[in-house]
């Protein structure tokens, strides 16, 4: 395997590894509101990133980027998603649905095919279509079994899928657009905090030293698995880092259920079972298309 491979599979795997692991992180300070949860996530992302660009020098993309409103517009749409699917994941996580929030993302990339058919106009092959039929039967036995939608998955899978959609089209890259899309939220993100400490009631300075490390951690460990996603990206093919984006919900559903003991059911199974079958197919006819196309012609 080429070295550049080597790298990409590693770096691939350290982001996904991460965040399949951050139901560990927000747990242990689930006493913070999720809100100022994610407004701490927000401001110290928005000083990792803006000192990751004043080492790199590469500054010169944001006078046009902030000129331009078709680009700012739509950055700013994607920021209030991106921050939506976070506060919906750190407040799902500290109240006790783990499992739930993993199956958002086991359900994503399938979301992600359906919007790409109907936004992009992307024609769905027969595989497709029956992976995302089966994932939808999976949804409504959820439904139907357990009594309610689950919409914590929902919301999560939908804004994720919506927003890669945005970005799929955007005209920044990953670095530049998620320090703009930082830049964008970060002022209400520290609007809302300054404001928390006026009133007394903000969690940051007045909680033990652990609860304050964390919170300034938050920047960082939004900031480190996007960076090393786009450095394994760069140097893997889209059907590999497909198969390994399994990583992180698969992390996640087993400290749901084997860490924090969520319920599993019966019901739970069969729902989740057809939602892991049709991600079967879906990447199997992924990986067997892929290899049809790269054979070479004789």
């Amino acid at each position: 395997m080429p070295q550049q491979s080597r790298l990409g599979l590693l770096y691939a795997f350290g982001a996904y590894f991460c965040w399949g692991l951050f139901p560990l992180y927000w747990k242990p300070i689930q006493h913070v509101p999720a809100l100022e949860i994610l407004a701490h996530r927000v401001a110290w992302s928005l000083l990792l990133l803006a000192g990751i660009l004043t080492i790199k020098q590469h500054w010169v993309w944001f006078g046009a980027a902030i000129r331009n409103p078709r680009v700012l517009g739509g950055f700013a749409v994607s920021s209030l998603l991106l921050s939506l699917n976070w506060f919906v994941y750190i407040w799902a996580v500290n109240a006790g649905h783990v499992v739930e929030t993993s199956l958002g993302y086991f359900i994503n990339p399938l979301v992600s095919v359906l919007l790409g058919g109907l936004v992009l106009k992307e024609r769905l092959r027969s595989l497709q279509k029956l992976a995302v039929g089966l994932a939808t039967l999976g949804v409504v036995w959820l439904t139907v079994a357990l009594g309610k939608l689950p919409w914590i998955a929902l919301v999560l899978a939908v804004s994720f899928g919506v927003y890669g959609l945005l970005r799929k089209t955007a005209s920044l890259g990953s670095l530049e657009g998620l320090s703009l899309e930082t830049m964008l939220i970060g002022g209400p993100a520290l609007g809302f905090l300054l404001w928390q400490e006026w009133q007394g009631h903000a969690s940051f300075g007045h909680v033990d030293g652990f609860t304050n490390a964390m919170l300034v951690g938050a920047g960082v460990v939004t900031a480190v698995p996007l960076l090393l996603f786009g450095a394994g990206a760069r140097r893997l093919t889209l059907t590999t880092m497909g198969v390994m984006q399994y990583i992180a919900p698969t992390l996640q559903f087993l400290i749901g259920v084997f860490v924090y003991h969520e319920p599993f059911n019966r019901d739970r199974l069969l729902g989740f079972g057809l939602i892991w079958l049709a991600l079967l197919i879906f990447s199997g006819e992924g990986i067997w298309r892929n290899r049809k196309l790269s054979a070479p012609t004789t």
